[in-house]
């Protein structure tokens, strides 16, 4: 008959033992995984799947479990092999460390300098200035002379259809497909030259003259003219915080390389 002092003994070695399981995944030869290393990867995933406007699944901490007892599994066996001293780890080692190090520095930099409300309204108002006003739908053909330019807007004159020589001459592929059709866009959408000419034409209207750019010449044809459909500040909000995070890390990286002092 176990004595009093034997039965508290074995209570308390169940209790620290259920302390331990608690504390730990698994044990895996003697070498605890512990659970504070699960529930610190849970956080970091679920921290970059909110940033992208996501969230991981219900289950992913247990289908993260068996993952991890494998890779203790693997690693153990690969010390055992020896593994662990050769010059290709110790590269792969070095390597994640600098990769660990920059990816932390670029968050902690980001978290630190995220671009504010005001950056992103005063971003909103400088692109609604620009793509504010009025939105142009043109056609164009483009060929590489002005002769060839000349003798187009000769035939579509005498009648021939501005869309069906688009298809035919035009060596911009992606519009000749269309008859030329360009689609609704702002006149800073397009090269100077071109854009100069474009707003002079009314409605329906066609350049008498070729009108030369860096691509070529152009014959030109507007269709209509509306006020510029803009999206509200609420609706663009997120890419331009994107936008402007992505451009101060940028910057940050350039300003890096520039004080560093390389040999």
């Amino acid at each position: 008959m176990k004595t009093k002092l034997q039965t508290l003994a074995a209570i308390a070695l169940l209790a620290i033992t259920g302390i331990a399981s608690a504390q730990n995944i698994a044990i895996v030869n003697g070498t605890a995984i512990p659970k504070a290393k699960l529930d610190a990867i849970v956080t970091l995933q679920s921290a970059k799947a909110q940033a992208q406007g996501q969230q991981l699944p219900p289950n992913f901490a247990d289908s993260l479990k068996p993952q991890l007892i494998d890779l203790e599994i693997y690693a153990q066996e690969a010390t055992k092999r020896g593994l662990a001293a050769t010059d290709e780890y110790k590269l792969q080692m070095e390597l994640a460390k600098q990769t660990a190090l920059a990816t932390a520095l670029f968050e902690d930099f980001k978290n630190k300098n995220a671009a504010s409300d005001a950056e992103v309204q005063t971003e909103y108002d400088r692109y609604a200035r620009e793509n504010g006003g009025k939105e142009y739908k043109a056609r164009h053909i483009l060929v590489e002379t002005e002769a060839s330019a000349k003798a187009i807007i000769a035939q579509i004159k005498k009648g021939a259809k501005f869309e069906t020589l688009a298809k035919k001459d035009s060596k911009d592929s992606g519009s000749a497909v269309n008859g030329g059709d360009l689609d609704w866009a702002s006149a800073g959408s397009y090269v100077k030259e071109f854009s100069d000419a474009m707003v002079t034409l009314q409605k329906g209207k066609m350049t008498d003259t070729p009108v030369k750019s860096q691509f070529g010449y152009h014959i030109i044809r507007l269709d209509d003219v509306r006020d510029a459909k803009l999206p509200t500040l609420e609706q663009v909000k997120p890419q331009i915080k994107q936008q402007l995070d992505q451009q101060k890390i940028a910057k940050f990286q350039d300003d890096l390389r520039k004080s560093a002092k390389v040999e």
